[in-house]
């Protein structure tokens, strides 16, 4: 199977020779552009070539890195000490790796290592107060990222850190300030505006609120993500779905650490519900089904659903999350799409669609279910989760996390306008958030009622 796609003009097969550094430049611009194939093979020529190419031994690290390839990047990063043992950025970065790969300790130790080489490498004190607070460590998480500050005052990261963490200690004053001295450096920090503005709500200070919002849109009146965290924080004006640079920024932000916070710190099962209760329907899992993962994210779905896939799909918004889904290894085919526009160009292409909390990112969801109708084989299933609005609302809502939830009535009604059939609806525990569980519904629903 093959998604429907234009036709691109071939390319010139004529061979360009280039130098080492013109190469790393290239390899650099395509890694940035999200073309991190022809990236990942530049610069495997470039340290075949060169092994000492310090920047191309990094970028290749930070792209398998990227694509969750952890142990790759790690011996990548760790040839660069081998070569500079004084080093501090790759003792730093190699601290980042380790951390991903739930090392925290020797994450720990590799961020002292860079600050001894160089005391004055705020990334590493910045990196260290995040292991600190993870541990609970908070006085001297506080510390590091002051000190992160001092060294680099012009950054807003160190400060929206700083921001975080003064809120999850209850520092809510402290917070709000850390957090407006980031936006008074960076007026586009979308975290910063969005962690002040949350704050300010959850500390009943809706009039504070109101202002940020107020003084963001002054700056970026046609700011398509300060308006959907308005209509989110304030309670009105919400738009039928999030937009898309919201969507972008936010998974794009998240990537690196995505499935580490939703499986460690979220108790994020939303995968595992989804094919638990499609096992009934489903055939054998003998590789025999064309399978779209719906916004597949980093692609925790996706092992998952291999052992039923003779072709499988992912598509997302993020480019972030993309690379990170490659490296999983699953997918026969990835695809940087907004999920509606994506389905409704692909007729009668999948035997089945799985959407694990992607829709809750859509309030009307008839749009979306319309273009899944477009999408499937006659008889094909569609199976997603969605949030719960409780039982004060009747359709919809968009929450103060930037999320929609929906009613199980309003997503029987929805399902039923486009001519689905509902096998079931469930209602269930999708994770937890601050603390709480996140209640849910599971549907799925197949066409002409096979």
């Amino acid at each position: 199977m093959k998604l429907k796609k234009k036709k691109k003009q071939s390319s010139s097969s004529k061979k360009i020779t280039l130098t080492i550094e013109n190469a790393f430049s290239l390899a650099f611009k395509l890694h940035q552009g999200g073309n991190v194939d022809e990236a990942e093979m530049l610069y495997g020529r470039i340290v075949e070539s060169v092994p000492d190419h310090l920047d191309a031994l990094h970028f290749y690290g930070v792209l398998c890195h990227q694509q969750q390839r952890k142990q790759e990047a790690a011996q990548l990063i760790g040839r660069i000490i081998e070569i500079d043992p004084k080093n501090a950025d790759a003792h730093n970065n190699l601290g980042n790796v380790l951390e991903g790969m739930g090392r925290v300790q020797d994450a720990e130790i590799c961020y002292r290592n860079a600050i001894a080489l160089n005391p004055g490498h705020a990334p590493a004190f910045n990196n260290l107060g995040v292991v600190l607070m993870a541990r609970q460590a908070v006085d001297e998480a506080l510390d590091m990222y002051g000190q992160a500050i001092d060294f680099s005052p012009e950054t807003a990261d160190y400060r929206y850190n700083l921001a975080n963490a003064l809120r999850k200690c209850e520092r809510i004053d402290d917070a709000v300030a850390a957090y407006h001295s980031a936006v008074e450096l960076d007026a586009t920090h979308v975290g910063a505006w969005q962690g002040l503005s949350r704050t300010l709500i959850k500390a009943d200070r809706k009039e504070e609120a109101r202002q940020v919002f107020d003084v963001w849109l002054e700056k970026d009146p046609e700011n398509s993500i300060a308006l959907y965290l308005q209509a989110s924080c304030m309670g009105k004006g919400a738009p039928g779905r999030a937009p898309d640079a919201y969507v972008r920024k936010t998974f794009d932000d998240l990537a690196d650490s995505f499935d580490e916070h939703l499986q460690g710190n979220l108790d994020y099962r939303a995968p595992q519900l989804l094919i638990e209760a499609l096992n009934a329907m489903l055939p054998p899992p003998d590789g025999s089904l064309d399978i779209l993962d719906a916004g597949c994210g980093t692609g925790l779905c996706g092992p998952l659903l291999k052992p039923y896939a003779r072709y499988l799909v992912g598509v997302d918004l993020s480019a972030g999350m993309l690379t990170r889904a490659k490296g999983v290894g699953t997918y026969h085919e990835l695809v940087r799409s907004e999920l509606t526009e994506f389905l409704n160009s692909q007729s009668d292409a999948f035997d089945l669609i799985v959407s694990a909390d992607t829709l809750c990112y859509f309030g009307d969801l008839e749009p979306v279910l319309k273009g899944a109708v477009c999408s499937l084989k006659p008889g094909g299933i569609l199976a997603f989760t969605l949030e719960d609005t409780g039982e004060k609302i009747a359709d919809w809502q968009l929450n103060e996390y930037g999320r929609y939830a929906h009613a199980a009535v309003y997503a029987e009604k929805a399902v039923g306008s486009q001519g689905l059939i509902i096998k079931q609806i469930n209602s269930l525990e999708l994770r937890s958030e601050g603390g709480q569980p996140v209640k849910g519904h599971l549907v799925i629903a197949t066409i002409g009622g096979s």
